[in-house]
C-alpha cells in the first residue's frame, strides 16, 4: 500500500495536459463550482471526455452537484464541485505526555477532537491501542464509521523513516524503535496511513491554514524537545533519513558544559527545552520541575522565569541565525508549550536573529507566534493524508479500481 505522496494542482502550463479524472479532479480541489463546459474550456479537453472524467467523481462521491449556472438561453447548465465531506480523515498527535485525535473532512476541518494524558513511553502497543480505541469512539461520534475513512495520518515525537512509518532511534520512546506503526494501525483501520515527525506536521498544518502563500517556511517547536519543520519551495524538506530539522541537537556555544541526553555536550535542547529551563531555574533556588512549571511562574510574574525564558530564546535564536543565513526562509513560527509563553521567548529569538543573520535574508523575515496552536500537529496530519489520497494518481486509480 502506498504510504506517501503530494498532489499537486494543475498549472496553466499543462492543464492542456490533463487527461485523467485524476488530474481534472485536482482542479475543482479549491471548492469552486464549474461547468462541464467550463472546464472544458480551462482544459482544452472535448467537452465528451470532460463529462465522463466528472461522472465518474461524481460515482466516487467525491465530486457533486452545486446548483446551476445562469443560463444564456434553454436549460441551465448544471455545476459541480469538490465534497469535502465525501470522506473523512484520522489525524493523531502524539506527544511526550499527551495524544491528540482528531477527525477532520477532506478539506482539513475539524469535525471532533479529543484530547488525552498519555505518556509515549508506555510504548507502541499501549499507546496506538488506545489510539484505536479512541478514535473509533470519536467517529462514532461524528455520525462516521471506518467505512468512511479516507486515510490515518500520525505525527510522532522523534525521528521517523517517513517512507515505512517506523520510528528510528527516537530518544524519548523506549520501544519504538523499528516498530511497524502503519501496519498495526492497519490492523484496525484498512486505509492509507501516514507517519511523520510532529514537527513536521506541524510545519504543514500552520502553513496551510495560516501561511499558504509562503513558499519558503520554518516551524520551529519547542517543548519537552526543540525541532524544526522546514518548508522549501512549497514542500516539505525531510532529509535523506528523515531527519532533516534536528536543532535540538545542533551546539550552543555557551553550552559547554551541559551534558544532553543524546551524550554531547551543548545541545540546544539541554539548554532551551522546557525541562532545560526548569532545571536551570531550580539551580537558582526556583521550584520547577517541567516546562508547565515555568509556564505557570511566567504567567505569574516571577521574573528568574521571565529572565530564563528569555535567555532560552536567545538560544534558539543563535541556531536559527545560522538556519536562517542557510535556508532563506520568509516566515519563522515558533510554537510547542514553550511558546505559549509568547514574547518572553519570541523577544530572545528575535534579538538575536535580527542581529546575527545576513541583512539581506532578514529583510522581509517575519518571526511570529503560531496561530493554529495545539491544533496545528492534527491539521498537518490531515493534510499529510490528503495530499497523498487526492493526489491524481491516486483518485486515478481509485477510480479505475471501482471500474
Amino acid at each position: 500500500m502506498s504510504r506517501t505522496g503530494h498532489a499537486e494542482l494543475a498549472s496553466t502550463d499543462n492543464i492542456g495536459s490533463l487527461s485523467r479524472a485524476g488530474d481534472l479532479f485536482q482542479l475543482l480541489r479549491d471548492g469552486k463550482a464549474r461547468t462541464r463546459a467550463e472546464l472544458a474550456l480551462t482544459t482544452g479537453l472535448a467537452r465528451s471526455t470532460v463529462a465522463s472524467r466528472i461522472d465518474a467523481l461524481i460515482a466516487s462521491g467525491l465530486v457533486g452537484p452545486a446548483g446551476e449556472a445562469t443560463s444564456s438561453g434553454g436549460r441551465p447548465p448544471s455545476r459541480f464541485a469538490f465534497k469535502p465531506a465525501a470522506r473523512v480523515v484520522l489525524a493523531v498527535d502524539v506527544g511526550a505526555t499527551h495524544v491528540i485525535i482528531a477527525v477532520t473532512d477532506l478539506g482539513g476541518k475539524i469535525l471532533s477532537e479529543r484530547r488525552l494524558a498519555q505518556d509515549v513511553a508506555e510504548g507502541p502497543e499501549a499507546v496506538l491501542g488506545r489510539i484505536i480505541t479512541d478514535a473509533t469512539s470519536l467517529l462514532a461520534v461524528t455520525g462516521r464509521t471506518s467505512k468512511d475513512l479516507a486515510g490515518v495520518g500520525i505525527g510522532l515525537p522523534g525521528p521517523v523513516e517517513h517512507a515505512t512509518g517506523m520510528p528510528v532511534k527516537p530518544p524519548i520512546m523506549p520501544g519504538w524503535d523499528g516498530f511497524d506503526v502503519v501496519r498495526h494501525v492497519q490492523g484496525s483501520f484498512p486505509v492509507p496511513v501516514l507517519v511523520d515527525n510532529d514537527v513536521n506536521i506541524m510545519a504543514l498544518g500552520e502553513r496551510t491554514a495560516h501561511w499558504p502563500e509562503h513558499d519558503n517556511f520554518l516551524f520551529i517547536k519547542v517543548a519537552t524537545g526543540i525541532g524544526a519543520g522546514i518548508i522549501s519551495s512549497g514542500q516539505l524538506q525531510r532529509g535523506a533519513n528523515g531527519t532533516a530539522g534536528d536543532l535540538g541537537h545542533v551546539r550552543v556555544p555557551r553550552g559547554d558544559d551541559v551534558l544532553c541526553r543524546c551524550g554531547n555536550y551543548g545541545c540546544l535542547e539541554a539548554l532551551a527545552s522546557g525541562p532545560a529551563v526548569a532545571r536551570a531555574l531550580a539551580a537558582q533556588g526556583v521550584q520547577a520541575e517541567s516546562g508547565a512549571d515555568v509556564l505557570s511562574l511566567v504567567a505569574g510574574g516571577n521574573l528568574q522565569a521571565i529572565q530564563a525564558l528569555r535567555q532560552a530564546g536567545r538560544d534558539v535564536g543563535d541556531v536559527l541565525a545560522t538556519v536562517v543565513n542557510l535556508l532563506n526562509p520568509s516566515v519563522i513560527v515558533v510554537g510547542g508549550s514553550l511558546g505559549q509563553a509568547g514574547e518572553h521567548l519570541m523577544a530572545g529569538v528575535r534579538e538575536v536573529v535580527y542581529r546575527r543573520s545576513l541583512p539581506l535574508a532578514t529583510t522581509h523575515l517575519r518571526i511570529g507566534l503560531s496561530m493554529a496552536g495545539g491544533q496545528a500537529a492534527v491539521l498537518g496530519a490531515s493534510q499529510m493524508v490528503t495530499q497523498h489520497v487526492l493526489s491524481p494518481a491516486v483518485i486515478e486509480a481509485s477510480l479505475q479500481a471501482a471500474g
